[in-house]
């Protein structure tokens, strides 16, 4: 019997919090988003990142988050919890992992350089990297998860990954913090890790703390 033709992923982009970046930070005092994204793989459903945990006293007094559960950005799609199949993060910052907790036994790839740089003081919260069930698979650099879903390594921390995912329409990339936002990579013309990225020609690439995507004129609809 020939084998089912392959159907193209979709990408939707889950926004999780607003917070206001604390004093120290090069966006003091504005207000940014956070997000997640669902990769919707005719293999099953990827999460990629996870947002902010629950209340937390440090967090919430120096960020101010206003947080939008993930369970109902899920449900806005279609989804529960239950039918995500793994769980990438980009970067085990609180911001990016708060949520993993909730998968418990559900695979969670991060490359192994962050995942061991995770322990550092004041890298992130432990609790939200080390919970009951906590399934992590270490990943070394670039590399091939699904059909049409790779990772690739870049900058913001010693493990940071980027998410690269073949569509009908073209690449989509999935930057996560490896800028800032959108002004930042249309303007990178030398990291090597964000020429890498281009390099893919992406149709769309989204980041986790901006509205904004690269470049515009692309439909959501079309992700």
């Amino acid at each position: 019997m020939p084998r089912p033709a392959y159907s193209s992923p979709a990408v939707h982009p889950l926004h999780l919090a607003d917070v206001v970046y604390p004093e120290g930070h090069p966006r003091y005092g504005e207000t940014g988003p956070v997000f997640a994204f669902l990769v919707a793989h005719p293999d099953g459903s990827v999460l990629v990142d996870t947002g902010i945990g629950p209340p937390h006293e440090l967090i919430d007094r120096l960020y101010k988050p206003v947080r939008y559960p993930l369970e109902e950005a899920l449900a806005g799609i279609g989804l529960a919890p239950a039918d995500v199949r793994l769980i990438i993060n980009t970067h085990l910052h609180f911001d990016h992992c708060g949520g993993n907790q909730f998968f418990p036994g559900r695979p969670i790839l991060v490359q192994r350089r962050e995942h061991e740089s995770s322990g550092a003081p004041g890298y992130t919260l432990p609790d939200w990297v080390d919970f009951p069930g906590a399934n992590y698979q270490l990943l070394d650099g670039d590399g091939d998860l699904l059909p049409g879903l790779r990772v690739v390594a870049t900058r913001h921390t010693p493990g940071h990954q980027s998410v690269v995912v073949d569509t009908d329409n073209g690449a989509i990339v999935i930057a996560g913090q490896a800028t800032e936002t959108a002004a930042e990579f249309e303007a990178e013309q030398e990291d090597s890790s964000i020429l890498k990225l281009k390099s893919f020609r992406p149709v769309r690439v989204l980041f986790s703390h901006d509205f904004a995507t690269w470049p515009q004129g692309l439909a959501s609809a079309q992700l």
